[in-house]
């Protein structure tokens, strides 16, 4: 019998560009198989075959534009499953669209040329990493066991290979009537070398080029002394190691975040469409940046009020590493309500987070660092950890700002208002 394998639920996306056909007409696939790639603004996404057999015909090429529901293939053989599973997303951008209007982005640059990766043995995160840096698979020799090509083997491969010159292409675009940056010969003034943007900057850049035009960003910055907090963290990751995950300050942030969202739930609301009206939700999503090899992602623990610092620090965990082994589905980046960006483990004094619309605001975390606080009496050494908080100033004015960072900075200074 034929089945129709059709594009399953993929969140809000509609009128995604297939960037990779992974089977081809003959191929004998299995249930849960990838059969194409699509890409949007905020994920590549690898679609597994709802159905087992032969591939008889395939109904998309490179290029074509999708939507839930769209026939992808024709197979025959033994049939569909009963529930196709969420399509996983390997590479999201850093921010979402933004969803007030915008000058529209250039269109995203050619991707390289891997109609032939369903031929090769790699795994979804190696495919994502080497359509990033532009090397075409089916020419790299693969050093893992049965000849799968690992990430290292595509390093090789890029480091081998000579990239031609690109022709200049001219200054930065301007945007809503901004002048443009004039382009400037700089071998002029010594050697040069025109390197290529990974594939997810070139994705995420217009996002983010998009909510830094479209948002009055307003930056707080403030300090928490997380003197108690920490000691009390570590004593929980000491027994957390034993059960096999780990307890980290963001644990403890996100906790303290949807306290203070409760109690200034400006800061967990959206601007209406119609620029009148504030949408209030009652619900805590935080979404988390996650730096990995492919890029900036941004997981989302869901409900974060329910739950408690063990949930979340395993959620977070799981999430993290989902997102660094290029697993992570298109829905656990979605329905933020407010974004955590740490640099703790960088380093770093402050900086400027650009807020992900439609949300409002955003807080940044950089190192903490022991200082001598004055206590009435005397200096005393304390543990201080810094808050920048980027905050849409259309939605929330610089007062409430400097209140939610006050309430922030006494739930983490204070272990027992924490736990309320």
């Amino acid at each position: 019998m034929t089945t129709e394998v059709k594009v399953p639920d993929i969140g809000d996306f509609n009128d995604v560009p297939v960037v990779t056909v992974l089977v081809s007409v003959g191929d004998t696939i299995a249930l849960e198989d990838p059969i194409v790639e699509l890409e949007s603004d905020k994920a590549t996404m690898e679609v597994p075959s709802s159905a087992a057999g032969v591939v008889k015909e395939i109904k998309v090429a490179e290029g074509d534009r999708v939507s839930e529901g769209a026939v992808i293939l024709i197979v025959e053989g033994e049939g569909a499953a009963e529930a196709p599973k969420e399509a996983p997303a390997a590479a999201p951008a850093a921010a979402p669209a933004a969803t007030a209007p915008a000058a529209a982005p250039a269109a995203a640059p050619a991707p390289v040329t891997d109609a032939g990766f369903g031929k090769v043995h790699a795994s979804p995160s190696v495919r994502a990493f080497a359509r990033n840096v532009e090397v075409d698979l089916t020419k790299v020799n693969g050093s893992g066991r049965k000849g799968r090509i690992l990430r290292e083997d595509v390093m090789k491969a890029l480091k081998s290979t000579v990239a031609p010159v690109a022709a200049a292409a001219g200054g930065a675009q301007g945007g809503m009537g901004i002048p443009p940056i004039p382009a400037v010969d700089f071998s002029k003034f010594g050697p040069i070398e025109e390197v290529e943007m990974s594939r997810i900057k070139k994705i995420s850049g217009p996002a983010l080029h998009r909510s830094w035009l479209n948002i009055p960003h307003v930056t707080h910055n403030d300090e928490a002394d997380i003197t108690e907090l920490d000691k009390y963290r570590k004593e929980m990751d000491t027994q957390a190691k034993e059960e096999g995950y780990r307890v980290t300050l963001l644990s403890f942030v996100i906790k303290a975040s949807v306290s203070a969202l409760k109690q200034h739930w400006e800061f967990n609301s959206s601007i209406h469409p119609d620029g009148d009206k504030l949408i209030k939700k009652d619900f805590y999503n935080i979404g988390f940046a996650a730096d990995t090899p492919n890029g900036l992602m941004v997981p989302v623990i869901k409900d974060a009020d329910r739950k408690g610092l063990v949930e979340i620090s395993k959620e977070l965990m799981s999430l993290s590493k989902a997102a660094r082994d290029g697993e992570l589905k298109s829905k656990d980046m979605q329905g933020a309500t407010f974004t955590i960006s740490s640099l703790g483990g960088i380093g770093g004094t402050s900086f400027t987070p650009i807020v992900n619309a439609p949300e409002v605001a955003i807080l940044g975390l950089t190192r903490s660092k022991m200082a001598p606080v004055w206590n009435g009496e005397e200096f005393v050494p304390r543990l201080m950890q810094p808050l920048s908080l980027s905050y849409d100033h259309r939605a929330v004015d610089g007062a409430l700002a400097a209140r939610f960072t006050v309430t922030l900075k006494t739930l983490l200074g204070d272990m027992r208002k924490l736990m309320w």
